[in-house]
């Protein structure tokens, strides 16, 4: 408990607000809200739009966990990378890289099982510089409930291990 400044009453760390210029207002807070700022500014793809792409050149990398893809299927020609090292696996400077990857000016469509943690991890490409980085509405579910084509096996599994290793 944290004591009630001029009172001896307490107030719980929940009642605790930290104030200041970071902080959004009430409105503004919440996943929903996030991620509606996070997606500010881009274009995102339907699964139909996302598969034309695919066909014009653009790569699609699946983030979704071998649990979800063991669990439905995956896309053909997508290229699956594990959320936790995507951004090393992607970029060309990191020594992680996988080899022949997307260049930061090729369009990558990032995927994950349900549209929320692909606009998250499309954003941070974007940050790293594939300004062309834009991810799935609704995810592989949309994708699949549209009838989209699927395997059973994934296309691609970047397993790139690290070349050096720094602290």
């Amino acid at each position: 408990m944290t004591p009630n400044k001029g009172t001896n009453e307490a107030r719980r760390p929940s009642q605790v607000r930290p104030t200041g210029p970071a902080m959004p207002a009430d409105s503004d807070r919440g996943s929903t809200a996030y991620l509606a700022r996070v997606r500010q500014g881009w274009r995102r793809l339907t699964p139909r739009q996302a598969f034309d792409e695919q066909q014009r050149g653009a790569v699609i990398v699946d983030t979704r966990t071998a649990e979800h893809r063991a669990e439905s299927a995956n896309i053909p020609g997508a290229l699956v990378i594990d959320r936790t090292v995507l951004e090393w696996r992607l970029d060309p400077t990191s020594g992680a890289s996988i080899p022949d990857g997307p260049g930061l000016d090729d369009e990558v469509i990032v995927v994950c099982n349900e549209g929320y943690a692909s606009s998250l991890a499309a954003r941070d490409l974007q940050r790293l510089g594939f300004h062309r980085a834009t991810d799935l509405v609704g995810g592989f579910r949309a994708y699949a409930a549209v009838g989209g084509r699927v395997q059973k096996e994934p296309t691609c599994v970047a397993t790139a291990v690290p070349t050096t290793v720094e602290a």
